[in-house]
């Protein structure tokens, strides 16, 4: 059922305007694509789960130590996220919950993530 949904979403990203896009995952840069908020909701959370680990395994290799560090990971990829969903793909955040509801999407998960790949690859790499 939601490989359906799926398939039909990126058949409808594909053929918007007329045209299809060069490459499968080209909607996901398309400020003109429509979404609802499932759609863009799993979209931000894997955003930040990528993040988290980029930021994690940076982190923990170069080596950063403090709680500082856990805020200035937190900002950017907030950051990053209100940019791609507001600049990008020019959404109107309040039809789809508003700022605090996108801003939140896989906030948790991520520093979750953030935080183990950090403590392990610090650990592995200066101990």
């Amino acid at each position: 059922m939601k490989e359906a949904k799926m398939s039909k979403v990126h058949l409808h990203h594909q053929q918007q305007n007329g045209h299809v896009l060069p490459f499968k995952l080209a909607w996901l840069l398309d400020p003109e694509a429509s979404w609802d908020k499932d759609q863009l909701g799993d979209v931000l959370h894997w955003i930040r789960q990528v993040l988290g680990l980029v930021f994690g395994l940076l982190w923990g290799a170069i080596p950063l130590v403090g709680a500082v560090w856990i805020a200035v990971f937190l900002v950017i990829s907030s950051g990053i996220i209100y940019g791609y969903y507001t600049h990008v793909l020019k959404v109107d955040e309040e039809e789809l919950g508003g700022h605090g509801a996108l801003l939140q999407e896989g906030l948790f998960a991520s520093l979750t993530l953030f935080l183990l790949a950090w403590i392990l690859v610090y650990s592995l790499v200066h101990f």
